[in-house]
């Protein structure tokens, strides 16, 4: 018999109690459970199981406010690929009297006396001055800044046909959660894409791998994956480096990010986002407005 609860009740409890919790009162299986928090609340890891269980909660209910608003996926891609979001960002940079500077590889970052940053220095010797910086952490390689925290994997195919057993889809994401490959700990993630966002040539698919490095056979590790993809016409793999910043940027304000991670949503990367503008600001960032039309005003 299903257990159905006031959807008020069902929030309070959520305030109240631990995801496990929930999935125990509920008699959810173990790979529903699997499923659920990591292919929809997309949780890296099973940490969420025992804390409150509100921020599922909130992950479920935007996987589902998505999926329903967007038509077949919860997801949204750019056609032309994902450069057509740094030209956007460049182009709003202008209006507000932002300046680009393109071909300028940074030679290094420098500083006042008193430690805090005063620009970057090119390999000409000039300096764009600056009161706060905001790099990645190739910028900062052989510094204190950063420290090494782990490997990625990550794998690009050409295909010439969709992802076996997604109904011919143009795009999709796949998420294996680790407890389904026997000594795995994180999980493998496969994005594709195909010639109708115009990454591709006509006819052909792109599809992503990645995963967290845990052996010294990362080829093996996403095996799992690959599999999952029928013929490939032709793959390029590769393994970097992870980074994360040792400091918040406020003593010297420089403010690095970490590297991307093996994931292939964006969710942590946007919620690196999010703390980072309340680092450098000092105020939260407002993400009050929704979606909805009535919502969008003109600025």
């Amino acid at each position: 018999m299903n257990k159905m609860i006031p959807k008020h009740t069902a929030v309070m409890i959520g305030l109240k109690k631990t995801a496990r919790e929930i999935f125990k009162y509920y008699s959810i299986d173990e790979h529903t459970q699997q499923f659920t928090g990591h292919a929809i609340a997309l949780h890296p890891t099973d940490e969420y199981l025992d804390q409150i269980a509100k921020p599922s909660f909130d992950g479920i209910k935007l996987y589902s406010y998505s999926l329903s608003r967007y038509g077949n996926s919860p997801y949204i891609y750019p056609v032309w690929g994902l450069g057509g979001l740094p030209e956007g960002f460049s182009r709003l940079s202008a209006i507000h009297g932002g300046v680009y500077m393109l071909n300028k590889p940074v030679s290094e970052i420098v500083y006042n006396g008193d430690g805090t940053v005063a620009g970057v220095k090119d390999l000409e010797g000039k300096v764009a001055r600056c009161k706060q910086l905001i790099c990645d952490p190739s910028y900062v390689i052989g510094t204190p800044k950063i420290r090494k925290a782990g490997e990625i994997v990550r794998c690009i195919c050409l295909m010439s046909h969709p992802i076996p057993e997604t109904n011919n889809a143009d795009s999709c994401q796949i998420i294996i959660p680790y407890h389904q490959i026997a000594g795995r700990k994180s999980d493998i993630y496969v994005f594709c894409v195909s010639y109708h966002h115009k990454v591709v040539a006509q006819g052909k698919w792109l599809a992503v791998v990645s995963t967290n490095v845990e052996t010294k056979d990362a080829v093996s590790e996403i095996a799992p994956a690959l599999n999952l993809l029928g013929k490939i016409d032709e793959k390029f793999l590769w393994v970097s480096d992870y980074y994360v910043p040792t400091d918040d940027g406020t003593k010297d304000n420089v403010f690095v990010t970490s590297s991307y991670d093996s994931t292939s949503h964006f969710e942590s990367a946007t919620e690196e986002v999010i703390a980072m503008y309340a680092k450098i600001t000092g105020s939260p960032l407002d993400l009050t407005i929704t979606a909805e039309p009535d919502d969008l005003q003109e600025q």
